[in-house]
This record gives C-alpha cells, structure tokens and sequence, in this order.
C-alpha cells in the first residue's frame, strides 16, 4: 500500500497495489493490516456506505459528533468526485483548513479522514460511485453539517449552483459552530 500524509495532521492518502496483466487487473481495495500499519493504530470500520450521484450533485459537508463522531474511507470505484476534508478539531493548529483532492478509480487514491473533520464531496461525472468505510454507525442525533459554500472556509468547488439536497442547503455556517472536538 501506498501512503501520502497531507499538510493536515491526520488526512492521509492511501493507494492499494495493483496487480495487472492480460486479463485485467486485482487490487485488494482495503487491508485491515496495511492500513493499520499506515496509519499508525488499529482502525476498527463498522459501516460501508455507497452513494450513486450525477454530476454536479454536491454532498456535505458532512460529520457526527461524539460519542458517534465517524472516520472515513472514502474511495471512487466509477467516475470522479473532488472531495474535501475540513478540520473541525479546536485545538489543531489547522482548525478551519481544508484540503481537497480529484478521487477516481484511474489513480486509485483513497482519503482516510480521522473522526474530527467535515467531510463533502461534489460528483464530477454522472453515475459517480463512491464508496465509504466508517469508523460508527450512522447517528441522526450526532450529525451535523456546514454550509458547503461558506465564505469562511473558501472552499474552492469549482461550481456556483450545485445541486444539494435540502438538508445541505440549509447547513450551518462555520462562524456560528461549537466545535465538539
């Protein structure tokens, strides 16, 4: 497995070996050892999530707080997304920072995002595929969101008008957030 840190302590990109010839290709997409061993304690994933978007559909951003808060493992198995991690850990010294990245299945890059972040991403292609393992299971009474166009966070989208779901459209803005973590 392949490891890449980011500039944000905790983000850390993963790429599986890819094993290739004239029959196509095998990768084991996650190994609990291998990834372990990346990122340096035992990691235990107790949901996987799919979702299917068209293009412009934006999701997030996304996070649970404690004692539900989540990590994630996000990988793109058809299309492309850019997806974005903002660090929402008070006492980080890259509290409110994001970074973003294009995942898809021709570089194979996966985003391990630790609990303590918001997480969303916007579908650069129709039929985009994009896989999640997390750390918990899904709470509806620890999720919250921000607001994916706030101008404290100046994320660069790449897009004025995407579509959002009407949970997201409505998300909080950064400045009037209460960190849990």
């Amino acid at each position: 497995m392949e490891t890449k840190h980011t500039f944000i302590k905790g983000l850390l990109l993963v790429r599986p070996k890819v094993f290739t010839d004239d029959r196509g290709q095998f990768m084991e997409s996650w190994n609990a050892e291998a990834f372990n061993d990346a990122v340096g304690k035992t990691v235990n994933f107790v949901q996987d999530n799919e979702s299917i978007s068209s293009n412009g559909v934006l999701r997030g951003l996304h996070f649970q707080t404690p004692p539900s808060a989540q990590g994630k493992l996000i990988r793109v198995s058809r299309g492309s997304i850019l997806d974005v991690a903002v660090d929402i850990r008070s006492d980080s010294s890259t509290f409110g920072q994001h970074f973003s990245i294009k995942l898809d299945p021709v570089s194979l890059w996966q985003l391990w995002i630790p609990e303590g972040f918001a997480h969303g991403f916007l579908s650069l292609e129709n039929d985009t595929h994009v896989q999640y393992k997390c750390t918990s299971v899904y709470d509806s009474t620890c999720e919250r969101s921000l607001i994916w166009n706030d101008v404290d966070l100046a994320i660069d989208w790449g897009v004025k008008a995407p579509k959002l779901s009407e949970k997201d459209a409505i998300a909080s803005k950064f400045s009037d957030f209460d960190s849990p973590f």
